[in-house]
């Protein structure tokens, strides 16, 4: 992959792996030119197909792709060791999966979106960047027909229940959910409990994001 100029507000790769470095992740150059060419295509295709809200290159690297990144120590911890099997649900823009494929390359994650437009992007994201790790499907999770994920991770996609409920069949046995939330979600953590059978939210982590004044959590589920 040949190096690239810094983002427009001029973020470099050096920038990049040492705003990582404070998240506890390690990326070498070409993954954080990886990130970089991410980060392109995302402001690119956005100014015509309206993937994100989040326009500014600087908040692009905050607000999706450290935000992302927060979570790699979590499944890192969950793989034990072995490689994972990971599905995004409402991937959209790419996030938080193309940022977690580019820094975790030896597990493989599926990438769902219903909206085609979304999907395209996810497509066009893993030919350009060279992802042999990912999947991007054009579908509703709820439709999905493809073997037990060890974890399935959300970046704002519905509530607890509803994002439980749709991937219920999809999840391994000693799987794990991962929901990316902003503040603690008490409604939604008492309607899972009342609503969802068999399952049982076992940790919330708060999540540090470099230079994001935001809270940030991820809430882990688990089949009982």
């Amino acid at each position: 992959m040949t190096a690239r100029a810094p983002l427009p507000d001029g973020t470099s790769s050096a920038e990049i792996a040492a705003s990582a470095r404070e998240l506890g992740v390690a990326l070498d150059s070409a993954q954080c030119e990886r990130l970089l060419l991410f980060a392109g295509l995302l402001l690119r295709w956005n100014r015509v197909h309206n993937l994100t809200a989040i326009e500014r290159p600087d908040q692009i690297v905050t607000h999706h792709l450290l935000d992302s990144l927060a979570v790699v120590p979590v499944l890192d911890e969950l793989a034990r060791g072995r490689a994972l099997r990971v599905l995004d649900v409402g991937a959209g823009g790419g996030l938080p999966g193309v940022p977690l494929a580019i820094a975790m390359p030896r597990h493989h994650f599926t990438l769902i979106d219903k909206a085609g437009k979304k999907a395209a992007f996810l497509q066009q994201a893993r030919v350009e960047l060279a992802l042999e790790n990912v999947e991007a499907v054009h579908a509703r999770v709820e439709d999905l027909n493809a073997p037990a994920f060890d974890v399935i991770v959300s970046r704002a996609f519905s509530s607890l229940a509803d994002f439980v409920g749709l991937t219920r069949g999809l999840i391994a046995a000693d799987g794990v959910w991962c929901a990316m939330k902003g503040a603690v979600p008490t409604a939604e953590i008492e309607e899972l409990a009342q609503t969802v059978r068999g399952v049982r939210l076992t940790r919330t982590v708060r999540l540090h994001v470099p230079r994001l004044h935001a809270e940030r959590h991820l809430l882990l589920i688990e089949p009982n």
